[in-house]
């Protein structure tokens, strides 16, 4: 067992990606991730990678995009209104079925907001963000040790489905210091026959393209896009549920907002309140079979979300009025207590009704 050592989330990260072979790095600083991309600047050279900070977010995705049509394992990282600008760029990268790794650790908004924690991006990285029809890949971890283990799977979930994943996590995560074990590599990715490497060893070149002028061609792509999405959701969908077994409330949360889900759902237990959480892991595919059988047997449902309320649609869709789904959010880089959602579980057990909040 490796030993462990404290680092900050964005630094774990950073670590994380070398570990799995990263090897180029193209960025540009923003609160609250900008830890990343200086660990990246001070280690990348020491394991013979590149790094290099763009002149703009716009560049850096166009850089990551060469480099992943040349086969290299990269990487990206930004916050909020830096992913925004990289939009065009990740969706030029899922049409051409490229791999790669992009982080988002997410701040207040709409607009340049603040630089304190928010989830607020969760359409932005789940509905496709760019434009046409594609998905990211979306990991939502609630720890530094998962930072550390979902970038390792993000490279490898990119390789296996030729597809961007994206790290979503918000500023507290990205900030905060813990434990973590980071074992050795000993990674050799797979070779990329696809890749544009050249000529040699090839009677026909190699082509890395997401533009297609013939209609029908289109649309033999996007078919074949939407195959691979379907079997991305039936592999690769993850979620944690935890007290589900006899709650008649469910929690439901992703981040730094499930951490304190976890707490209120021991408060209430302690109080005698039958409460369960279910954390969706991967944001997408979103976990819809869990949703969908407890609202069989559960009374309803809160969502927690630093936002006004974007995961709380998915989760309506899945529980498909079945059961009540409320939601209680805090904006602008507000982090609820547990005390503050405990009044809410209270209120909801008490048959009084959850806050809409946001």
């Amino acid at each position: 067992m490796a030993e462990k050592i404290l680092m900050k989330g964005n630094e774990a990260i950073g670590e994380a990606a070398i570990v799995a072979g990263c090897q180029y790095y193209f960025g540009y600083p923003i609160t609250p991730q900008s830890e990343l991309i200086e660990y990246m600047a001070r280690r990348m050279p020491q394991v013979n990678g590149v790094f290099l900070q763009a002149e703009s977010e716009v560049a850096a995705i166009n850089m990551v995009y060469g480099a992943a049509g040349a086969g290299a394992r990269v990487m990206t990282s930004s916050s909020s209104p830096g992913i925004s600008l990289k939009q065009e760029g990740i969706s030029y990268i899922a049409g051409a079925e490229l791999p790669c790794v992009i982080v988002n650790i997410m701040r207040g908004g709409p607009g340049l907001g603040s630089i304190q924690p928010g989830q607020c991006d969760y359409f932005q990285a789940t509905k496709g963000g760019g434009h046409g029809d594609y998905h990211n890949i979306v990991l939502a971890p609630n720890s530094v040790q998962e930072m550390v283990d979902m970038t390792i799977r993000a490279f490898d979930l990119a390789d296996k489905y030729r597809n961007p994943v994206m790290l979503l996590g918000d500023g507290a995560i990205g900030q905060m210091m813990e434990p973590v074990e980071l074992e050795p590599s000993n990674i050799s990715p797979a070779a990329k026959p696809w890749a544009i490497t050249g000529m040699r060893g090839r009677s026909e070149p190699n082509i890395v393209n997401s533009l297609y002028l013939q209609p029908d061609a289109l649309e033999r792509h996007n078919i074949r896009l939407q195959a691979k999405y379907k079997m991305i959701k039936e592999n690769e969908t993850l979620y944690a549920a935890t007290n589900t077994e006899d709650a008649e409330l469910i929690l439901v949360a992703y981040g730094i907002t499930s951490r304190i889900a976890q707490t209120v759902m021991a408060r209430a237990r302690a109080e005698g309140m039958k409460i369960g959480l279910v954390r969706p892991v991967t944001l997408w595919p979103f976990p819809v079979e869990p949703f969908a059988r407890l609202a069989h047997e559960a009374s309803g449902f809160l969502v927690l979300e630093l936002s006004a309320g974007q995961m709380v649609e998915d989760v309506r869709l899945a529980v498909n009025g079945v059961k009540p789904v409320e939601h209680y959010g805090r904006l602008g880089g507000m982090i609820p207590s547990p005390k503050e959602i405990l009044a809410v579980v209270k209120k909801i057990m008490e048959g009084k009704g959850g806050k809409e909040n946001g």
